[in-house]
C-alpha cells in the first residue's frame, strides 16, 4: 500500500498515547498529509497543540493541514487549511492567505459548490460504515464515483477507510486520489 495516498486525520480521544507521540508514529509512514482535526478544542488550546504537531510533521516532511481555525493557522504560518463546507461558504473571500484549501462534501452538489468557492481538494464521505457515524448508513462507492466524476479536484474518500490494499483499490477505481484514515492512524 502506498501511504502517500493517505491523509491521516487526528482524533486525540481515540489514541492510546499522547497525540504528539501518535503523530510521530503516523509521520514515520510518510502519509500524503495530516489533518489536525481536533474539533472540540478552544482555539488557544488548538494553537498550542498545532504548533507541536506542525513541528513533528515538518521534521518528517509531511504536510500538516490545520482544521477550521483560520486565525490559528495564520498565527502559525500554516498555509494549508481544511474547512467544513459551511465555513468555506462563509469565509471563501477571506482565504487568499492559504495555498491549500480542503473541504468535506456529502453530495455532488456540495462538490460543485466547493469548486466554485475555491477548494483545492475534497474529502467525500462517509463511504463505509464507521463508528464515527454510528447508525448512519454509509453513502458507498457509487456516491464516491459520482463525486469524483463531477470534478477535476483530487477527492479523498473518508469514513471507514482502513490501511487495506483491497479497499484502497476499490476507492481508487472510483476515481479517488486516496483515502482519509482516522481510527487506523490513531491506533498504529
Amino acid at each position: 500500500m502506498n501511504y502517500n495516498d493517505v491523509i491521516a486525520v487526528t482524533n486525540r480521544h481515540i489514541c492510546s498515547r499522547p497525540l504528539p507521540e501518535q503523530i510521530e508514529r503516523v509521520c514515520r509512514l510518510h502519509p500524503h498529509a495530516v489533518i489536525l482535526r481536533e474539533k472540540d478544542m478552544e482555539e488557544e488550546e488548538y494553537l498550542i497543540l498545532a504548533r507541536q504537531v506542525m513541528d513533528i510533521c515538518n521534521s518528517y516532511q509531511v504536510p500538516c493541514i490545520l482544521h477550521n481555525f483560520i486565525n490559528a493557522a495564520r498565527k502559525l504560518n500554516c498555509k494549508a487549511i481544511h474547512l467544513p463546507l459551511s465555513v468555506l461558504r462563509e469565509k471563501y473571500n477571506q482565504l487568499e492567505y492559504f495555498k491549500l484549501i480542503g473541504t468535506s462534501v456529502h453530495s455532488t452538489e456540495d462538490a460543485l459548490e466547493a469548486v466554485k468557492l475555491g477548494a483545492d481538494y475534497l474529502t467525500a464521505g462517509h463511504i463505509y460504515t464507521t463508528d464515527c457515524k454510528k447508525g448512519i448508513p454509509p453513502r458507498g462507492t457509487e456516491f464516491l464515483r459520482n463525486v469524483c466524476q463531477c470534478t477535476d479536484l483530487p477527492v479523498y474518500a473518508i469514513g471507514g477507510i482502513k490501511f487495506n490494499d483491497s479497499q484502497f483499490d476499490e476507492i481508487k477505481s472510483c476515481g479517488a486520489k486516496g483515502g482519509c484514515i482516522m481510527s487506523g492512524a490513531m491506533n498504529l
